[in-house]
């Protein structure tokens, strides 16, 4: 009896065991609306796949940059439910698909996602041979599953976030400890040594991160998460805060939230500008354009604060911009997944260029970047070495960075517009030949009209821009052998119908040069003396321009029957086009086709036109292909 109950009693337990961990669609939502991915993701997988489900279950991994399962769980649900899900959906799974190395799918997910073309290998080659450095690449740890990231400077020392403290609890979100704060040396090899926490007035039983300190090392602000959940829209989670602390009496104290911070939102990734006068931080308070911007704040003489200033659109995206770092010329530094990049977040790097404004931000390149998350890059410009954060291995690690100087970089840039309206037009093909007038390379421009080509030192090249309808652009350039090398052009293409009185276009959108018509005689495809003057104005057109090319209709009137009708409008059409050939023009830019009588003019009830009327009916068409 005992054993039965035994029995009876494991049974139960793992009928308890297995049902708890099936749950519910609502169970498993409450878990993911507090942002407790690994465990939502468990359940999510013993539910049937919903649209949901799918959903949820992918943004867990995809959070969690399990890039491999939200592939899996996205593709199930792009497969069943791809027209009703949000452009937010389409963004992620294009990250992910990219994050593992699949940029054919991935860029073709982000080109619905955009409404324009993406390549992203060859975006990326491009800007890695004009970037102006390389970066060589050491990792800092050979732990991999440490979790460090958040590095900066701190004397002759590095300070940085990690996981490392086992005994913290662990962290629903990733099901691992907390983060604290670790200051560290770094060997002639690149490596963490001496690696010792900060005390426990910094570290405490939340997470603390990404720590910056003045130049007199007697400041420091850094990053902490809330000590309380509080609820925000349909979500559940603490928020991440800035906090300062001073270095006084051999120890930090004065430890103090700063005013812009809330409850409400998060502040975090502090950056000091090389005065000390601006703290630039990433948020997502009232004001950003995306998920997380970049903002900044004046610190006055008297230690407050001015209000968070957002960083604009040229810096912010709809997506995510983090980590800023400051260099020492001014230049901005940060990481983002909402410009052109190699997938999920890239560096970029933009001049300053005012007080208060900064250039357009230049991705950094595959020397530095993957498609994983890359990010919290920064730089000492004196010793050309520093260190950034990558989870490119699975976890975060942190690198020891040096940089080279990009030699002999030779690139030319610019952008097609309409000559007469100066609008861009995208989709026109930029070809760019060498001096033997031989194809290097060529381009189709997407949205913003621009091209890139990357070129070698000490040549001459022709780049020509061609259009449907349009007369090709044309421009010369040469690099020199002196070094770097950016040539700027702006493509100016005119139409036919813009540039010549005579061209037209019709109602369906083809484009006609109105000629005076050819007449045949009845019954003959021959040339007439006066049909010669017209085809002569023809041939000019043609000659004026050699890319042009046409299509040659000729037409009957409605007499004979329409076999042969159609039979000696070929021929017409044949004739008109053999005269241009006699005169120069080259068969290929020629096409000629009969209509016969399908395309009268004038329609004459029962067939009882006049000759004047059955002689408009015999003409000759011509037609604008490209």
């Amino acid at each position: 009896m005992k054993k039965i109950f035994y029995i009876l009693f494991l049974i139960g337990c793992f009928s308890n065991l297995f049902g708890q961990k099936k749950g519910t669609v609502k169970q498993a939502n409450k878990l993911f609306e507090r942002k407790a991915y690994v465990k939502a993701a468990e359940m999510y997988e013993q539910l049937e796949t919903t649209k949901e489900v799918l959903q949820n279950l992918g943004d867990s991994y995809y959070y969690n940059f399990q890039m491999q399962n939200a592939v899996r769980a996205y593709g199930q649900l792009f497969f069943s439910h791809k027209d009703s899900l949000k452009p937010e959906v389409y963004f992620r799974y294009a990250n992910a698909l990219k994050g593992i190395a699949d940029f054919d799918k991935g860029d073709a997910i982000m080109t619905e996602y955009l409404g324009y073309e993406q390549n992203t290998p060859k975006f990326m080659k491009n800007i890695t041979r004009n970037a102006a450095f390389t970066y060589k690449l050491v990792m800092m740890s050979k732990n991999k599953t440490n979790g460090d990231f958040g590095i900066s400077f701190y004397g002759d020392k590095v300070v940085f976030a990690s996981l490392r403290n086992a005994e913290n609890a662990s962290y629903g979100w990733n099901e691992r400890p907390y983060l604290d704060l670790f200051s560290a040396t770094v060997n002639n090899e690149g490596q963490l040594t001496n690696v010792e926490p900060f005390p426990e007035e910094i570290n405490t039983k939340t997470h603390e991160s990404s720590a910056v300190f003045s130049a007199d090392l007697q400041t420091m602000y850094f990053n902490r998460t809330g000590d309380k959940q509080v609820q925000i829209g349909n979500e559940r989670f603490a928020t991440v805060k800035l906090y300062k602390a001073e270095f006084k009496g051999g120890k930090w104290t004065n430890v103090t939230m700063l005013p812009f911070s809330s409850d409400e939102y998060s502040v975090e990734h502090p950056a000091l500008s090389k005065d000390g006068k601006q703290l630039f931080f990433a948020s997502d308070m009232l004001g950003t354009i995306g998920s997380m911007d970049i903002f900044v704040v004046d610190i006055n003489d008297d230690g407050t604060y001015s209000q968070p200033r957002n960083l604009g659109e040229t810096i912010n995206t709809k997506h995510r911009e983090q980590f800023p770092f400051i260099a020492d010329d001014g230049s901005l530094y940060f990481a983002s997944d909402g410009h052109q990049g190699h997938g999920n977040l890239d560096i970029f790097m933009s001049y300053k260029i005012s007080e208060t404004e900064f250039d357009k931000p230049q991705n950094l390149g595959l020397t530095i970047n993957s498609e994983m998350d890359d990010f919290n890059l920064i730089l000492d410009y004196k010793t050309g070495k520093g260190y950034f954060s990558s989870n490119r291995t699975g976890d975060d690690n942190l690198y020891t960075v040096a940089m080279e100087e990009n030699k002999l970089l030779f690139a030319v840039e610019g952008v097609v517009r309409d000559k007469n309206s100066l609008q861009l037009l995208p989709g026109t093909a930029v070809k760019l030949y060498n001096e033997a007038g031989e194809l290097i390379e060529e381009v189709i421009v997407g949205k913003d009209g621009d091209f890139v080509f990357n070129t070698e030192p000490d040549k001459k090249y022709k780049i020509m821009a061609f259009r449907d309808f349009y007369i090709p652009a044309e421009a010369y350039f040469d690099t020199s052998i002196k070094g770097k090398v950016f040539i700027d052009l702006e493509m100016k293409v005119e139409s036919y119908s813009d540039a010549e009185k005579n061209i037209k276009k019709d109602a369906e959108g083809s484009f006609f040069i109105e000629l005076e018509n050819i007449y045949f005689d009845l019954d003959k495809s021959v040339i007439k003396p006066q049909a010669e003057q017209v085809l002569d104005g023809l041939l000019a057109l043609l000659k004026k321009y050699p890319y042009m090319e046409i299509e040659i209709g000729a037409h009957t009137d409605s007499r004979a029957s329409d076999m042969y009708n159609l039979r000696l409008s070929n021929r017409r059409a044949a004739a008109a086009l053999e005269y241009l050939v006699q005169n120069g023009i080259d068969r290929k830019r020629l096409r000629s086709i009969g209509y016969g009588e399908t395309r009268l003019l004038i329609i004459c009830p029962k067939n009882d036109c006049t000759e004047a009327e059955h002689a408009t009916n015999r003409r000759c068409t011509f037609r604008i292909l490209k």
